[in-house]
């Protein structure tokens, strides 16, 4: 079965919101700093896609996601 995990960087993150718009089951903005946070760091087959997008949106380059295709290798 496929995996998947999210990281962030907050200190790369500018605060854009994009991955909060793109997939807000996953990330959500610090109420105080407006910084990003993750909410899952597992990601549900469903959400692959968005967290996938999420991480191309990311103007600050603040979001690794890692994949394993369930064999085994890493992505």
């Amino acid at each position: 079965m496929p995996e998947m995990h999210v990281h962030v960087e907050r200190d790369r993150c500018c605060s854009s919101g994009q991955c909060v718009m793109t997939v807000p089951e996953i990330f959500e903005q610090d109420d105080q700093d407006g910084l990003v946070r993750v909410r899952r760091t597992a990601v549900p087959a469903p959400r692959f896609a968005g967290v996938r997008l999420a991480a191309e949106l990311c103007p600050g380059g603040a979001i690794t996601v890692t994949e394993d295709d369930g064999a085994g290798t890493a992505a």
